[in-house]
């Protein structure tokens, strides 16, 4: 998607998507954790490289797709989607720590941020869950 450019050649946020700070953290986690397998060996490309660039990519996704549809339930559906793949990339993560691809430090950092994009998601699905229920 293309945002419009502020002067810092940085993109605004423009979909509503793009505010939820859940959305932004597990974007940014997502931009990491592409340009850090960009270094893993060439065997790894359709094994463990492509499963956590794919299961990191599908969190940002269905937290955008999650919020964008009309329906609640829909809504909660895409969000439960992404905190599955918020912990799948979790694992991935231990996964390249476990094969010395990556140091630990750096293994907990992912994990941990993952973990505050899982409560963020949590507490979208209460959010929504409440909404929902004042509607009746």
């Amino acid at each position: 998607m293309q945002g419009i450019r502020d002067s810092g050649d940085q993109e605004k946020p423009v979909a509503g998507f793009e505010k939820l700070w859940v959305w932004q953290k597990s974007h940014e986690l997502m931009q990491e954790i592409h340009s850090f397998c960009r270094k893993l060996p060439r065997d790894e490309r359709f094994k463990l490289r492509d499963q956590i660039e794919r299961s990191s990519s599908s969190v940002c996704d269905n937290i955008a797709e999650g919020y964008t549809t009309y329906y609640y339930n829909d809504k909660i559906k895409g969000f439960n989607i992404a905190r599955k793949e918020a912990g799948e990339t979790q694992n991935h993560v231990r996964k390249l720590s476990g094969k010395n691809y990556l140091d630990a430090e750096q293994s907990q950092k992912w994990v941990e941020r993952y973990e505050e994009v899982i409560r963020g998601i949590n507490g979208y699905i209460r959010y929504i869950r409440e909404k929902k229920g004042a509607k009746r």
